[in-house]
């Protein structure tokens, strides 16, 4: 995974809070290349929100849909992809939101993903992915 133009901690809180979130977008990360979908149940939160305006109509799947779609596909492990994750950035809104720019690869297409994290009860998990979707040439 690699770290591209992360917040630079300001103080010790910022500090502990990036090293919270860190684990939940490997994880996410590791989700996505293995199809994993006992993982993202772990990640995401139960209402979170799955949706990108780059098809049409915008597509938008609740958990349960998008966890059933993710448990069909070809995971990018049995393709023996090499991976390309990033995390581009990480802000925080307070000590319970965050939000993270993160880009994977998969197959011929780089997905740019925008996850909004909250805290609830001392646990980071994914409230929204809003993606954006890029043809690798």
């Amino acid at each position: 995974m690699q770290y591209a133009q992360l917040e630079h901690a300001e103080n010790a809180e910022t500090t502990q809070q990036i090293a919270a979130i860190l684990p939940v977008l490997q994880r996410y990360f590791d989700g996505l290349y293995h199809c994993d979908v006992e993982l993202f149940q772990q990640i995401f939160h139960a209402n979170a929100v799955y949706a990108t305006a780059d098809e049409t109509p915008l597509l938008y799947r609740d958990m349960p849909t998008y966890f059933e779609v993710l448990a069909q596909r070809e995971a990018p492990a049995k393709r023996g992809e090499t991976r390309h994750d990033v995390i581009d950035q990480i802000q925080f809104a307070g000590a319970n939101t965050a939000f993270a720019r993160v880009r994977c690869r998969i197959g011929t297409k780089q997905f740019i993903d925008f996850l909004t994290l909250v805290r609830e009860a001392g646990q980071w998990k994914i409230m929204a992915k809003i993606f954006h979707i890029q043809e690798v040439v």
